[in-house]
């Protein structure tokens, strides 16, 4: 039973993963500092508070737990917020990864999983976005991403590092056990908000954009579910037991579904519909963003099974109803 330590394992996608980690067989460790996650997430292995800017604590986790591999998905996440305060972006972004990095060459920790972001393509003109696509990140916390990613080709050549970078698209659903779910306080994503709208928990959902060159006029975006991108980060491990260096790889669903489509779905199954209302569009939204996961179906063996809007749909209004997390 290899030992993983997965920094930011507290949070939405990082507690899922260490459930599909667990039921692989592997040993989890969360190393988080809480600002984004929940301690009632941690169920499949043992805690360790910190910072991932905390050189000194993530050396005596590293010489206590002397894990196999890291999994890191701590960072900053919101794109608003990364043009309001880039500086924090590049700290906990950046610099936390290159400590990261340091205090696993200190025990010679040598394989890495980096929770990367569509992000790094910035605006594209041509889809499905594959891995061929130009980076050109149009955000600081885009370009946070793409920087780990250099280093990580850097550090794989100068210290025998083999590293994988999931870039990934538009995370959703919830864990079909119930155990888990989308909790972020505020909450800025469009289906719990969208969720808590047509319950009544909140005031009328916010769609940015009505005229896109889209089908219905409204953002196209690829939705991924969260089951599938944990399953995606177990295979970018095992992968590395077969192929050494280091790689990127897209993760979604490889279709695309509207916010119109969204909102449809849920009134579908709730029996109301979402309340809403159009704002003008936001600068620098695309119209549509969809990924080629072509390469990431053949090379990690890898098939999203639970990315059909209306298992992302019915998975996350589940846990709605449970009560666990209180968005607001």
């Amino acid at each position: 039973m290899r030992t993983i330590l997965v920094t930011g394992g507290a949070g939405y996608i990082g507690s899922h993963t260490c459930k599909a980690l667990a039921q692989r067989g592997y040993t989890p460790v969360v190393y988080d500092n809480l600002s984004e996650g929940h301690r009632e997430f941690v169920r499949w292995g043992d805690f360790f508070a910190g910072d991932t800017r905390d050189g000194e604590r993530l050396g005596e986790v590293f010489k206590q737990v002397r894990p196999d591999a890291v999994i890191h998905f701590a960072a900053s996440a919101y794109v608003g917020e990364s043009m309001r305060d880039p500086q924090t972006y590049y700290e906990n972004n950046v610099t936390g990864s290159l400590s990261l990095l340091s205090a696993m060459n200190e025990v010679g920790c040598r394989r890495f999983v980096f929770s990367s972001t569509c992000a790094v393509y910035g605006e594209v003109e041509v889809l499905p976005i594959n891995l061929e696509t130009a980076t050109r990140p149009i955000n600081p916390y885009g370009r946070s991403k793409l920087m780990v990613e250099q280093v990580l080709n850097d550090v794989c050549r100068a210290h025998q590092v083999d590293s994988v970078a999931l870039r990934y698209f538009n995370a959703a659903g919830a864990d079909s056990d119930g155990e888990l779910g989308e909790w972020h306080e505020p909450e800025t994503h469009l289906i719990p908000n969208a969720i808590n709208a047509a319950l009544g928990a909140s005031s009328a959902l916010k769609v940015f954009g009505y005229d896109y060159p889209t089908a219905d006029g409204t953002c196209v975006r690829d939705y991924i579910h969260v089951a599938d991108l944990a399953a995606g980060h177990v295979a970018a491990l095992e992968y590395m037991d077969r192929e050494a260096g280091n790689h990127v790889f897209n993760l979604g669903s490889g279709h695309g579904v509207s916010i119109r489509q969204v909102l449809d779905e849920i009134a579908l199954q709730l029996g109301v519909p979402v309340p809403h209302d159009y704002a003008a569009r936001r600068p620098g939204d695309p119209p549509e963003l969809t990924a080629d996961i072509s390469v990431s179906q053949r090379e990690l063996g890898w098939t999203p099974s639970h990315s059909e809007l209306p298992n992302i749909i019915s998975t996350a209004l589940n846990w709605a109803r449970s009560g666990v997390a209180s968005y607001s």
